[in-house]
């Protein structure tokens, strides 16, 4: 792979974390629960004065020494540039969440709306960050260790993954606030649907990664 291409792949990484991380902070917005993995970053960060974007940089912090802990040898050093990576989401979603904090959806309907918008667009950053195919989220990254280590079908793990969050997320908003905070029907919404979306954009998208590839095989007509 030239230096050419690495550099638009990681310009289209780069540009689909921020889109995803404004569709995490527009999901969080409408009111309904947060994606699940923002979820416990969310509630902790209702209880602590701490905000939501460190609070995603120190779990994924958590998800790399994991990576580290079940790889072992088989940990590639290359990864460690999830580190820069989950410090630029963090921001990303600190900066969003302050572009979207006029948004204040006073209907149910309205919530939804900014909800099912917030899934479409997380759905599109994390499409475009798969036909990157440079580097892997921390969270993503640490399911594919599991699957590895305990030779599990990814799929499968990360819905358990998911799953574990939003139980995690719920305990501890009980723990603090006595009652569900930052969990709901908006944290099972995306759960189900973001995965069949980001299929849908994959299919749509598939000409970015193929037109990066021709460009380095040098196939690609100058004059277009």
């Amino acid at each position: 792979m030239s230096k050419e291409e690495l550099c638009k792949r990681y310009s289209l990484f780069i540009l689909g974390l921020f889109v995803s991380a404004f569709g995490v902070s527009l999901i969080t917005k409408a009111q309904l629960g947060t994606a699940p993995i923002s979820s416990v970053p969310y509630t902790l960060s209702m209880g602590f004065p701490i905000t939501m974007g460190t609070l995603i940089f120190l779990l994924n912090m958590l998800l790399i020494i994991g990576q580290l802990l079940l790889l072992k040898r088989k940990f590639q050093l290359v990864q460690l540039i999830q580190v820069p990576v989950s410090i630029m989401f963090g921001y990303f979603i600190d900066l969003t969440m302050s572009l979207l904090s006029f948004l204040n959806p006073a209907t149910y309907l309205l919530k939804i709306e900014f909800l099912l918008a917030g899934c479409v667009i997380l759905a599109l950053g994390i499409s475009m960050e798969v036909i990157a195919n440079v580097v892997m989220l921390s969270g993503e990254a640490f399911v594919q260790a599991i699957s590895v280590t305990f030779n599990k079908e990814f799929g499968r793990t990360k819905v358990v993954f998911d799953v574990t969050l939003i139980a995690a997320a719920s305990i501890i908003s009980v723990f603090l606030f006595g009652e569900l905070v930052g969990i709901g029907e908006g944290t099972m919404i995306s759960a189900l649907i973001v995965g069949l979306i980001v299929r849908f954009f994959n299919g749509k998208l598939r000409f970015v990664n193929d037109r990066l590839r021709a460009e380095q095989n040098g196939e690609v007509n100058e004059t277009i």
